[in-house]
């Protein structure tokens, strides 16, 4: 029989996330989208400038694919279950981003504040204007750290922190590199972690599915 992969609620993953969403929620109850994007946008630094463009490519889907492509060559990933968890797990919750973006519509700041001259932007950096909320790469991002993290084996439970905190510095990025609110990225970390763990919940269900039982 093959392994099977290990899965688990890793809690160096989902406890900061749930202090991400209770701390970010009370953060949105207390100050304007304004407030939050001129803090997070204007606080500027030469090396924030130069490493963000590659940062925010965390959450891209041509980096989510190598990433989950690359786990092909450990034994245990080499199976259907992880193959429907791993498309399942990214697809998913990005078609209900960009759902919810076409449904809303809502102006990135650029077009949201006219294009002041405070906004700080890079040139090399499209200035994106419509689809706001929520936001993709949030969300992508989220997604795969979300669910690296539940496949990490005891031994490397920790590492599911380190996880979180990329997929919290590729928010960020989103908001420094002036394409979304915090509203927005707040929203698809939510989308992105909510969605993987319902997934590898329901095909943990169904793993005998996917791996003969010894016979004993």
């Amino acid at each position: 029989m093959k392994n099977k992969p290990y899965t688990s609620f890793n809690l160096y993953f989902f406890i900061p996330f749930i202090l991400w969403m209770i701390v970010g929620g009370i953060v949105l109850q207390c100050y304007t989208k304004e407030q939050l994007f001129r803090f997070f946008n204007t606080n500027t630094t030469s090396f924030a400038d130069a490493v963000m463009p590659s940062v925010t490519s965390l959450g891209e889907g041509w980096f989510i694919a190598i990433v989950l492509l690359l786990l092909f060559g450990f034994s245990m990933y080499r199976n259907w279950w992880y193959f429907i968890t791993a498309v399942a797990a990214t697809t998913i919750p990005t078609l209900v981003t960009q759902l919810l973006k076409s449904s809303y519509m809502s102006p990135r700041p650029l077009k949201y504040f006219s294009g002041d001259a405070w906004i700080h932007t890079l040139p090399e950096w499209p200035q994106l204007m419509e689809r706001s909320f929520p936001s993709g790469h949030s969300c992508g991002a989220f997604s795969l750290y979300c669910l690296l993290a539940m496949l990490l084996t005891p031994k490397y439970k920790a590492l599911g922190m380190f996880f979180f905190v990329l997929g919290l510095v590729t928010a960020y990025s989103r908001m420094y590199l002036a394409a979304h609110f915090f509203e927005d990225v707040y929203a698809g970390s939510i989308i992105g972690v909510c969605f993987v763990a319902l997934i590898v919940t329901i095909m943990n269900r169904v793993k005998h599915l996917f791996f003969k039982q010894n016979k004993v």
